[in-house]
């Protein structure tokens, strides 16, 4: 299966630098929503089968353009949405982006027993991501586009693409509306593109404004336990 995995686009928390990851969240920002609205021309490319987004209102409003343009129906699942931050929600001090996004690198390294300050470990946190995914490929999907969130793409592909380590998922931003391709399967996937800023090109593109969950990190940071 062919697994495009897509960042939404801006929304006022990211420009924030907030970690907002409940639901509903936050909607897009007016850059946003040309960052959605581009989506389906950067795709065209593209055969997508189906589109799977989160219950993230965000998700859904990035989506919306793509599944216009190409007559899909949305499926909206619970397992897509964004790493929660527990007690950390809604902060954007750098004290708190650092426990967090440690955290989520650290689960990508194998350290799933780790638990987010006041929130789930990552156990919990990849086998729903895992479950959507697998549903979607045993149900003999070609092309599977799913639209999510930062932090919950960085770690998951850091984890599950055997060429893609975990240093380079933790120095590599994924940007509003930026994708990663992968192929693969039940014996393992594989990173074809990192695509870190946003598909519509540079006039769409806010790097000082994509939020926490964007930005590379020093890897350094990230405990060296092995990879699950």
């Amino acid at each position: 299966m062919r697994l495009l995995l897509i960042r939404h686009g801006q929304t006022p928390s990211n420009v924030r630098g907030l970690l907002d990851t409940g639901a509903p969240g936050a909607e897009l920002t007016q850059l946003g929503e040309e960052q959605a609205r581009a989506l389906p021309t950067a795709l065209d490319g593209e055969t997508i089968d189906a589109l799977l987004v989160s219950t993230l209102v965000r998700t859904q409003l990035t989506a919306s353009p793509l599944a216009a343009a190409r007559k899909l129906e949305t499926g909206v699942h619970e397992g897509l949405r964004e790493i929660s931050a527990g007690e950390l929600e809604m902060r954007g001090d750098r004290e708190a982006i650092i426990a967090y996004m440690t955290t989520v690198f650290a689960w990508a390294s194998g350290d799933l027993a780790r638990r987010m300050p006041g929130g789930p470990d990552g156990h919990e946190t990849f086998g729903r991501f895992d479950a959507v995914i697998d549903e979607a490929r045993a149900s003999g999907i070609g092309t599977l586009a799913v639209v999510s969130h930062g932090a919950m793409i960085r770690s998951w592909a850091g984890a599950r693409a055997t060429n893609l380590s975990v240093p380079f998922v933790a120095r590599n931003q994924l940007s509003n509306t930026g994708v990663v391709v992968l192929d693969g399967g039940p014996d393992g996937w594989e990173a074809l593109t990192w695509m870190g800023q946003a598909v519509g090109g540079p006039d769409l593109a806010a790097p000082l404004a994509d939020g926490p969950t964007a930005d590379p990190i020093n890897p350094d940071r990230i405990p060296t336990d092995s990879r699950d």
